[in-house]
């Protein structure tokens, strides 16, 4: 079925590959750029894909946007997660529609946002984070996402403990992971998933080794690289610039201790 676009809903005006801009669609509003003004209003029961120009002539096109739209476009007050790990994150974690997951630090609220649309409709996200700053932050980008239903923001420090038990997985984007991992073990079912995102080869170290007293299994670091291509016949290439080294991702899984018989 055709989607339409609605008064109140987000568009992704798309100009170029490096111009390209998340817009709330209201009746009397127009959104001003170096290429003239839109009248939004205009669009409002239009199909998403719709090309529109600008008051200087300039065609945009009115997109229906994306997780990843939505990722890249939020009001950032710490560095966001990139696609590269966030789908690595998805994939090695396991996580579902109905799983439970707990998540610490919050940030901008990235990687929270493709937790939650995974999760959806029936599991639930609890995101630990000691900055109330980044929290209020957070809620607003979540919010607009459409994604805030399956969340619980919650002010803590995990290096302290987990509150929730039973849970699928644990994903950790923080300085000391390896201070969470004995509370991980207690807070995840038998075979759940921890996730640990660390920038050094020292944070790396110590997590692995804290994996390894707890009990976890199936350990494993990973780094993610991705460029893009120019296309171009004749000229197709990699373009000179590449997002390279964001970080290292470990992953290991829970094994339950051997019950000793009487």
């Amino acid at each position: 079925m055709t989607e339409l676009i609605s008064e109140g809903e987000d568009i992704f005006l798309y100009l170029d590959r490096k111009r390209t801009y998340l817009v709330r669609v209201e009746a009397e509003k127009s959104f001003h750029t170096h290429k003239g003004y839109i009248q939004l209003g205009d669009l409002i029961g239009k199909e998403y894909g719709t090309r529109i120009a600008s008051s200087m002539g300039i065609e945009f096109v009115a997109l229906k946007p994306t997780l990843r739209d939505h990722i890249f476009k939020t009001s950032r007050r710490t560095q966001i997660s990139y696609p590269k790990d966030i789908s690595l994150i998805i994939l090695y974690s396991g996580i579902g529609p109905g799983s439970r997951v707990v998540e610490a630090g919050t940030g901008t609220g990235a990687l929270t946002s493709a937790i939650a649309h995974y999760i959806k409709p029936t599991g639930r996200v609890y995101t630990y984070e000691v900055r109330q700053e980044f929290t209020k932050n957070a809620q607003k980008n979540l919010e607009r996402a459409g994604l805030l239903d399956y969340v619980e923001l919650k002010d803590g420090d995990v290096t302290e403990g987990i509150e929730e038990k039973d849970l699928d997985a644990v994903i950790l984007d923080m300085a000391t992971p390896w201070l969470v991992v004995p509370h991980a073990y207690t807070a995840l079912k038998g075979s759940g998933v921890l996730v640990s995102f660390s920038p050094t080869i020292d944070q790396i170290v110590k997590t692995v080794e804290a994996l390894r007293e707890n009990g976890f299994v199936g350990i494993e670091t990973v780094e993610t690289l991705m460029r893009f291509m120019q296309v171009e016949r004749g000229k197709t290439r990699p373009q000179t610039l590449m997002t390279g080294h964001t970080g290292y991702l470990t992953f290991a899984r829970k094994a339950v201790k051997l019950q000793q018989d009487v």
